[in-house]
């Protein structure tokens, strides 16, 4: 738990003020859910749900459709109330701690709600002022976040103009300007283009500096460019947690080594087949080549070998690489997994 002082003043080396207390950042997880469970009548959206997030990670929080995803987020953001469990947000409990806790807090949900009529720079100052910020210090956030989400063209524009991804940017805005220790962005770069989704994406990356970030996407390579680890929740409960390489790891099948390859067919099958450590080899024609795909024992790198089969009969080789697994294959094997046999990989 955050330890409470009676002192008003900011103190640096301890904490940062809330109500007029110093929370003292002498807690190592920004979140602490324990069971957490949340009933729609007979419906069971999300069914014991515990996990952590330590401070200053940026966490992947990914879902299929209808997993409990959203819902869990809102619920963390104090957007909705749980049927049950324990959260603390920076060792506050989120339910009798309530308004504390939304002052620590920046939502992004996915569907961003904006006061269209409004100029871009009104309404970040009005959100601003309802968030507690006056004078010189709402002057320098909003400077700050105007030119952190990329809004200085747009300042004076009425929202209700803009396109769809600077509506999203806006938005970022608004759950930053106030500085929270944490960020909860759902779906944050839907909408966006390649050139504003490379900025936001270095703009999140680097929120670490400042901020715990609770990311949910369906970009899973987004993801993972972006997220230190992941959790996957599906049907209401965690199915994974750990960082994207080791989710990748955990699933890695037998290698598969793909050649584009010229010569004689049956002869190349033939040679590859006798590789110590291949299972199965199988061919395609592509016009003059030849595409082969070799199945090894796990553990097995065929790849010198086929290079030097190769050399030796003098075949020419324009591809030899071996297939790669990313978070997409983790996500739709983990999901499948815990849907067939309610199997959870941690």
């Amino acid at each position: 738990m955050a330890s409470l002082t009676g002192k008003r003043k900011r103190d640096n080396n301890t904490g940062s003020t809330c109500a007029g207390f110093i929370f003292v950042q002498s807690v190592i997880y920004m979140i602490k859910v324990a069971n957490l469970t949340k009933r729609y009548g007979r419906k069971t959206a999300v069914d014991d749900v515990s996990f952590e997030v330590k401070r200053g990670e940026i966490v992947g929080f990914l879902g299929p459709n209808g997993a409990g995803k959203t819902t869990t987020m809102r619920i963390l953001s104090t957007f909705l109330s749980a049927t049950g469990g324990v959260i603390e947000i920076g060792g506050m409990d989120i339910f009798r701690e309530s308004m504390e806790v939304r002052r620590r807090i920046g939502y992004l949900p996915e569907n961003t709600p904006l006061y269209e009529d409004m100029r871009v720079i009104e309404y970040l100052r009005y959100r601003a002022r309802l968030k507690g910020l006056h004078g010189a210090s709402l002057r320098s956030r909003i400077d700050k976040v105007i030119d952190s989400c990329d809004l200085s063209s747009v300042a004076r524009t009425i929202i209700g103009r803009l396109s769809k991804g600077y509506k999203k940017r806006v938005g970022l805005a608004d759950a930053l300007v106030h500085e929270p220790d944490l960020l909860i962005l759902d779906e944050p770069t839907i909408g966006l283009d390649p050139n504003q989704l490379r900025n936001i994406r270095s703009l999140i990356r680097n929120l670490a500096d400042r901020h715990t970030v609770l990311l949910s996407t369906h970009i899973l390579s987004e993801v993972e460019m972006i997220c230190e680890r992941v959790l996957i929740i599906s049907d209401g409960k965690i199915v994974a947690s750990d960082t994207p390489a080791n989710l990748v790891g955990l699933i890695r099948g037998n290698p598969r080594i793909i050649t584009e390859i010229k010569g004689d067919c049956s002869e190349i099958v033939r040679k590859f087949e006798a590789i110590t450590g291949v299972t199965r080899v199988s061919s395609k024609a592509l016009a003059q080549w030849n595409r082969i795909v070799c199945e090894c024992e796990k553990g097995t790198d065929v790849r010198s070998e086929i290079f030097r089969i190769a050399l030796q009969n003098g075949w020419d080789l324009r591809e030899l690489t071996e297939e790669k697994q990313n978070l997409e294959d983790v996500f739709v094997s983990i999901t499948a997994l815990e849907n067939g046999n309610g199997q959870t990989l941690k």
